[in-house]
Formats: C-alpha cells, sequence, structure tokens
C-alpha cells in the first residue's frame, strides 16, 4: 500500500466521546460479573464545597506539626519529619485509607493500583526521589533493584486490528508523518538541554519566574512548531490525557513540552509494582505507623493567637505549624485567609478487572501498558507483569480513563450521574475492541469514580497571583501538594512535602 493509500487517524470529537460512553448499555454474553463502586468520598468533599455545618469537636489534642491530607505529600512530609528528628507531628487524612491518588487494593490474585502506577527513574535534578528510594532499599546509590524496574515488553499499541510494539504508531503515518516525529524529538532534545525543564519544576524554573510556554495551549504550540501531523497529535493528545488528564487544547506548553523534555531520553525504568505506587505508600505507612490518623475530615483550619487550630468532627488540633497537603481545591476552602485561586481538576475512572484466564488477540504478545489507538481512554497496566512465575492462571488489570473530552465540571457531573452497570459495560466495549473475548473471561469489576483526580495545568495557570501566593504559604502553615507544581506527579508531591517539612522545621526551631 502506498503512503496516499494509508489510513489517517481520526480525532475523536466531543460527541464521539458521549456515543462511545453510552455504548454497552444492553446486557451482553459471558460469564457474571460482580463488582461495585469502591472509595465513594464525594458526599463528604460536596459538604466540604458547600461549606456544610460540622459537628463540633468534644475532644482537644496538641501536636507541634499536623500535617493535613495524607496523600503523597502529606506522608512524605512526615517522612522528612521523622528523618530530621521531629517526632511530635500528626498526619490526618479523610479518607479511610491513606495514599491519595496512590492508593491501591489486593484480591487473592494481585495487589494492583487505583491511581499512580510507576516512578520514571529519577534525573539529577531529583535528588529527593534517589534519597526516598535508597531509603526504601530500591536504590543503592549507583544502581537500581532490577526486580523494581518494568520487565520487559513494557508497552504496546493496538492499531488497524493488532498490537504493535511500543506507542508510536508503526503503520499509517506517511513519509511526511515521520519527519514530523523526527523533527519533534529533536525538538524536545533543545529544549531538554536548555534546563528549564526539569523535574522537579521548581530546579528548571528558579528565579526566571513564569516560562513563556505557559501562556499558550500544547496545541497552539505545535501550531508554531508547524506540527500538524494527525498521527503525531495523536500522541500528544495522549501523553497530556495520561499525565494530566486534558488534552493538548486544554494544557499549556509548558506542560506538554515538559512531559517530553523533562525526562532523560535513555531513561531504563520506570520503577513500578503490582500495587502502582502503592508500594511506597505501603513502606512510608509502616514507617510512619500511629502517626497517620485516617477517616478524619479536616473542615477548618484557623489562627489561635501564634498557633494554629485544626477542626475535625471529632478533635480540635492545636498545632504550632500545620502543613496542608491537601489538594489546591480543599485547602483553599478549609484554611482561613487563603489566598483565592482557581485551579481545573481533571475527573477520571479507574477499573480493576480480575480476570480467570487470558483473552485471545494478534501480533505483538502482552506489555505492562497496554494502549488502544483513538480510545477515549488510555488503556490498561497488567498487575501480575512484574510476576517472576512462568504462568500466571489468573490476573487483575488496571483500566484508565481520562474524562478529557467534555469540560471538566460537565465531565464530573456526568460521571456522578452514572451508575455501575453502564460504566462497567463501557469499560468492557471499550477492551472488547482489541479483545473480544473479553467477557467470557472477566470474573470481577470493581470502578473507582475520581471527581477531582488531578490538577490540570491549564494555560496561564504559573502566572496566576493566588496559586504563586500560595507558595509561600502563611505565617506558621505552608501548603504541600503537588497541585503547587501544576503538575500531578510523585516527584512534584515530594518535593512539595519535603520543601513544607523543612520549612516547619526551621520555624519551630525559630520559637
Amino acid at each position: 500500500m502506498t503512503d496516499a493509500g494509508r489510513s489517517r487517524p481520526t480525532p475523536l470529537s466531543r460527541r464521539g466521546f458521549l456515543s462511545a460512553a453510552l455504548v454497552g448499555l444492553t446486557q451482553k454474553a459471558g460469564r457474571p460479573i460482580a463488582g461495585g463502586f469502591v472509595n465513594e468520598s464525594h458526599v463528604a468533599g460536596h459538604q466540604l464545597r458547600d461549606g456544610i455545618r460540622q459537628p463540633a469537636p468534644t475532644k482537644q489534642r496538641r501536636a507541634s506539626v499536623v500535617i493535613v491530607g495524607g496523600g503523597m505529600a502529606g506522608l512524605c512530609a512526615g517522612w522528612r519529619l521523622a528523618k530530621q528528628g521531629l517526632d511530635d507531628f500528626v498526619i490526618l487524612e479523610m479518607e479511610r485509607e491513606a495514599g491519595g491518588n496512590s492508593r491501591w487494593g489486593e484480591n487473592e490474585v494481585s495487589a494492583y493500583p487505583w491511581g499512580a502506577h510507576y516512578v520514571p527513574i529519577p534525573g539529577a535534578a531529583a535528588g529527593l526521589v534517589r534519597e526516598i528510594f535508597a531509603d526504601l532499599g530500591v536504590y543503592d546509590g549507583q544502581t537500581w533493584d532490577e526486580r523494581h524496574l518494568v520487565h520487559a515488553p513494557d508497552e504496546r499499541l493496538f492499531l488497524h486490528g493488532r498490537w504493535q510494539e511500543g506507542l508510536e504508531p508503526a503503520v499509517g503515518p506517511t513519509r511526511r508523518d515521520r519527519d514530523q516525529f523526527v523533527r519533534f524529538t529533536a525538538r524536545m532534545a533543545e529544549l531538554r538541554a536548555t534546563g528549564r525543564f526539569t523535574i522537579p519544576m521548581a530546579v528548571g524554573l528558579g528565579p526566571q519566574g513564569v516560562p513563556p510556554e505557559d501562556a499558550l495551549s500544547m496545541a497552539a504550540w505545535l501550531d508554531r512548531e508547524r506540527l500538524d501531523s494527525p498521527w503525531l497529535r495523536w500522541m500528544v493528545d495522549y501523553a497530556c490525557r495520561d499525565d494530566y488528564g486534558g488534552l493538548a487544547r486544554d494544557v499549556s506548553a509548558w506542560a506538554g513540552v515538559l512531559y517530553f523534555a523533562a525526562r532523560d531520553a535513555d531513561d531504563s525504568g520506570p520503577l513500578t509494582w503490582p500495587e502502582g505506587n502503592g508500594w511506597i505508600v505501603r513502606r512510608l505507612l509502616q514507617r510512619l505507623g500511629t502517626r497517620v490518623e485516617s477517616g478524619q475530615v479536616t473542615y477548618r483550619v484557623e489562627r489561635a493567637g501564634r498557633a494554629w487550630r485544626v477542626l475535625t468532627p471529632t478533635t480540635a488540633w492545636t498545632a504550632d505549624v500545620v502543613i496542608v497537603a491537601a489538594p489546591l481545591h480543599v485547602a483553599t476552602r478549609i484554611v482561613a485567609g487563603a489566598p483565592p485561586v482557581r485551579v481545573t481538576s481533571s475527573p477520571w475512572v479507574t477499573a480493576n478487572l480480575t480476570l480467570e484466564g487470558w483473552p485471545r488477540e494478534t501480533g505483538f504478545p502482552m506489555a505492562w501498558d497496554n494502549v488502544v489507538f483513538d480510545s477515549p481512554a488510555l488503556g490498561y497496566v497488567v498487575a501480575t507483569h512484574q510476576h517472576l512465575r512462568r504462568h500466571v492462571p489468573r490476573t487483575v488489570w488496571t483500566y484508565y480513563w481520562a474524562l478529557a473530552h467534555q469540560p471538566a465540571a460537565e465531565a464530573r457531573r456526568w460521571l456522578l450521574a452514572q451508575d455501575y452497570a453502564t460504566l462497567r459495560d463501557r469499560v468492557l466495549d471499550d477492551l472488547s475492541r482489541p479483545h473480544p473475548d473479553i467477557r467470557e473471561h472477566v470474573s470481577r469489576v470493581d470502578i473507582m469514580r475520581f471527581g477531582h483526580a488531578m490538577v490540570r495545568p491549564t494555560p496561564g495557570l504559573l502566572s496566576n497571583p493566588g496559586w504563586r501566593a500560595l507558595q509561600d504559604g502563611q505565617d506558621r502553615l505552608f501548603y504541600a501538594h503537588s497541585d503547587l507544581s501544576g503538575l500531578p506527579l510523585f516527584e512534584e508531591a515530594q518535593y512539595r512535602g519535603v520543601l513544607a517539612a523543612d520549612r516547619a522545621i526551621a520555624t519551630i526551631g525559630r520559637g
């Protein structure tokens, strides 16, 4: 077939997204499927949003440092405090289980992630990441424990009715498209060499302030670079959906470029585990022990003389310093005097499917990360991929779906209006494209709905005065969340947590 005769990708329109989301409402043949919604917490979140009056706390307690939020930033803040010898602190987590977007589940087949599922090998700027992995026994200062590196094959793409190795489309792009891929890669190498695109992002920005790429969208940046290949555009859109939950038109060029330019070109990773980044959470919880108190909804943080009061429905805490490690859309509602700032949060669906056998497929063999071209979802990762056994009769797949094709608020309303069966069938219908017999093998599908899964780095976020004011915190109160970087990444959450912990230690030291 000539280049001119090869098929071109078809962008998924909003109407197409809605149509795809509603496919599969009829009963399908196959084995009975158990499951339901898990980790539903939007009721408590909406009470905070709406300012619903909470019960007056009946207990009084005190700590030198109170950390509000037990996601990765809060846990890393606790890790830093303990490592520096400050033991008088507590972490208050709203959910029943700590970990935030790095929570995990487990059944008789395998552990599996509910959100973040890998960490790229850290570059030179990410010394803190190397430090924590050395602490966890993954890194000895020179080499990485190979048991924690993703096993081959690591990724594949379903395109034209079969699986291919890697995520760059191998069949379909013309010579002109290929030339644009080469030019795009070269441009990313140039930008990487400037040192402006780093993880953590604060290292690259330094005193330079707001990068010029923050002012326009990634789609506009591609226009400016005259990169219009629909195949390249699909790959960039996929990257923006994967890390930020938004399309290239809705993500800043700074964040879009950073996705490709911040990592080392010869990255040998990533690091991954059956339960994803829940592996890190498990080990941090073991170290922090009873300092982490879950099921504690903080609804107010307010001044009490030189100290702070942190209120939950059961307890009024008094603290010398508070670290607010909650997402910004929560933090700015509960902290008295917080600078007003509006950020866009991306809604998300994660489904964990238990399979009693492996479906049929064509082409490149099963990989860790499996992507279906032009799907509104992001594909799935295989929780048992890291197992060392040669024969794995049963498995768990974690399916990710960023609701990026609608405005975020509209997508959240749509998500909360769906029942379990509708979303379950939507997931199975999408997976039936590469695996027509998927329903014959699935015995259970559990679904988690994230209304505010992650911050979306929209154009202009880094120049937002309120967002910039949050970097400084308030007197004896510091914010710590990956939202402060505009990047929902483990490295950013850890950096923000450690930075806040260091500020807390310095403040207490000054008296």
